[in-house]
């Protein structure tokens, strides 16, 4: 089970790891996007740049199991304000544009279902996870 758990947090985190990325090197364009969909334009920079951090640090502690249940949690924390907000299809004039949102939302909130089921085996394997560098901050066990 050790390895199986770990080729899947090798193929989770390539995904939040490019988008953190792109978060900071990016931030003046998505910051434009977030404020467009109704974030303060005065605080989207900050948020951009916040969530880039956050995301990269989730994906790292998940893929190398550094506290991956606070990895996951962080994962989490980005990804239901971020379905809810930036790909709500509600409001959304155009069939298609509002079909992308709605594809985007359901991507999250998936994304985020995952994410939870990462905490829950972290938290509940514990140590005897294997393959991991610290064994889990939460105890759900």
């Amino acid at each position: 089970m050790d390895v199986l758990v770990l080729v899947g947090r090798i193929l989770f985190a390539p995904l939040f790891l490019a988008s953190g990325l792109g978060h900071l090197a990016r931030t003046s364009m998505m910051a434009g996007y977030t404020a467009s969909r109704g974030v303060p334009k005065a605080i989207a920079p900050a948020l951009v740049l916040g969530s880039g951090l956050l995301i990269i640090a989730g994906s790292l502690m998940v893929l190398f199991g550094v506290w991956g249940d606070l990895g996951a949690v962080f994962l989490t924390a980005f990804l239901v304000p971020t379905a809810l907000i930036m790909h709500g299809p509600w409001g959304v004039a155009d069939a298609q544009a509002r079909m992308m949102e709605q594809t985007q939302l359901l991507k999250d909130l998936a994304l985020a279902g995952a994410s939870l089921m990462i905490l829950a085996l972290f938290a509940f394997a514990g140590s005897d996870l294997g393959l991991t560098l610290t064994g889990p901050l939460f105890d759900l066990g």
